[in-house]
């Protein structure tokens, strides 16, 4: 440091205090922008390092569309062919209530799957959900079912390396609904359209190589088994559970709330959902479904973003899934 300053610092007596006293901060400033670079450059290549590793995690073969019960088959006389297509059809049917009403895919890859955006903010960075459609830029033309399950429920892209895809959302995900997804996808029109890779800005680098940014497939058991078929579509505990899954990537897996991990800097932290006097203590189910449905607290006050993106998809939730939602909600421990 001494040496610097002796640079900006001239020993005659004649310079001004006024002089001196700019040229010390400058010199200041100057080494406090060689300390950020510095400390930028070693962040950029641990982030670097960090999405370019090479994650392993197990393979799966999972049905596309999950084949019909054999005593339907036998007792409706079908055909295989007959089997095959009802099958696909009923995939297709429950993937699209899937999408439209819990796993909010559309949010990230856009209405038509053809693109969307995850993330648009400087100096955070630019996420944009990749085309899933079988037209030009497409990203899964050769996806193989382990493909998406790596890339869904792992945050592992297909060459083995890190996404950035929020699959701590989807690590509940069972086989079942991940192959009615893929049905439903696949019955998608084309979408002619090239998406632009991840860029993340300086702030998304310094908070990656910090650990304040984690990411999906840090988090995953990669060689945990999937459960199989979800839980019985009833009002119970076991189901919300199942429903809140997605919830956890904003609420936190205890669902206290806290600040979102790698959201916009301008959203506010995500909800206590506990049944806690600081989260939903006070509110009936009634109160519930007004927010859910309408975007409306107990309050009359509006739900900000990014909840008001999760609304479309809250009020295409049957009334069974919202009570068993909240039934699960309830059954929370209230927390400190």
């Amino acid at each position: 440091m001494a040496a610097v300053l002796s640079r900006f610092v001239p020993s005659r007596s004649s310079v001004s205090p006024v002089k001196t006293l700019l040229k010390i901060t400058g010199a200041l400033a100057l080494v406090v922008v060689l300390a950020g670079a510095a400390v930028y450059a070693r962040a950029s290549a641990a982030a670097d390092a960090l999405l370019s590793r090479t994650v392993e995690t197990h393979t799966v073969e999972i049905p596309v569309p999950y084949p019909l019960d054999a005593a339907e088959v036998a007792e409706r006389g079908l055909s295989d062919e007959e089997a095959q297509q009802l099958a696909m059809e009923r995939a297709v049917d429950r993937g699209r209530h899937l999408v439209e009403s819990r796993y909010a895919c559309t949010t990230c890859h856009g209405e038509d799957f053809g693109g969307g955006v995850m993330v648009d903010a400087f100096p955070m960075g630019t996420f944009l959900g990749p085309n899933l459609t079988s037209g030009a830029g497409g990203v899964t033309a050769g996806y193989t079912m382990a493909d998406w399950d790596r890339i869904v429920r792992h945050g592992v892209r297909p060459d083995g390396t890190p996404a950035v895809m929020p699959s701590v959302d989807f690590f509940s995900m069972t086989d079942q609904e991940l192959s009615d997804i893929v049905a439903y996808i696949g019955s998608l029109p084309p979408v002619d359209a090239e998406v632009p890779g991840r860029v993340l800005g300086p702030l998304g680098k310094v908070l990656l190589w910090r650990g304040d940014i984690v990411l999906s497939a840090d988090l995953a058991d990669h060689q945990a088994a999937h459960v199989e078929a979800p839980p019985a579509a009833d009002v119970s505990a076991e189901f919300g559970a199942h429903l809140a899954a997605v919830c956890a990537g904003c609420h936190g897996q205890d669902f206290s709330g806290s600040v979102i991990p790698g959201g916009d800097p301008s959203w506010p932290p995500a909800a206590d959902l506990r049944p806690s006097p600081e989260g939903l203590g006070e509110w009936t189910y009634a109160q519930f479904v007004t927010a859910m449905r309408e975007g409306v607290r107990p309050d009359g006050v509006p739900l900000r973003v990014p909840m008001t993106d999760v609304l479309p998809y809250a009020r295409k939730m049957t009334d069974t899934e919202l009570e068993a939602l909240w039934t699960y909600l309830r059954s929370l421990p209230p927390g400190a």
